[in-house]
């Protein structure tokens, strides 16, 4: 059985990543280990701390800087994270500064909001109905 271990997100800055990503959406950090001039730096949702790791990808490869800004300027969200009420989940990360792109749209089996990750990402939050 095939499973999914980490996915990544493509970051501008690891250490701004790993600030908003665990004291604005709320995930824990799990491994921070050296690579070379990076890290292999992932966090986790606290609901979930052995479940999947989202790496915190440094954008080095010219082609990843590329990807993110034609998938910003075309509005689409990089991921999405499941959340239990997008709603509260909105006010909640606008009260702590985070920019919405998107404030909640339904669209009659889910519900999504779509805010900017400060590393070069559009992050789509959704709810299931």
């Amino acid at each position: 059985m095939i499973r999914i271990n980490v996915t990544s997100v493509y970051v501008d800055d690891q250490a701004k990543a790993l600030a908003f990503y665990t004291e604005k959406l709320g995930f824990e950090k799990k491994t921070d280990v050296p690579a070379g001039e990076a890290r292999w730096l992932t966090v986790v949702s606290p609901a979930d701390s052995d479940g999947v790791e989202l790496l915190l990808e440094p954008t080095g490869h010219p082609a990843a800087k590329v990807y993110k800004e034609a998938l910003v300027a075309d509005g689409i969200p990089f991921t999405q994270f499941a959340v239990d009420d997008v709603h509260a989940e909105t006010e909640r990360l606008k009260g702590l500064g985070v920019v919405f792109t998107q404030d909640p749209v339904d669209y009659g089996t889910v519900v999504v909001a779509v805010l900017d990750d400060t590393c070069g990402n559009l992050i789509q939050l959704a709810t299931m109905k």
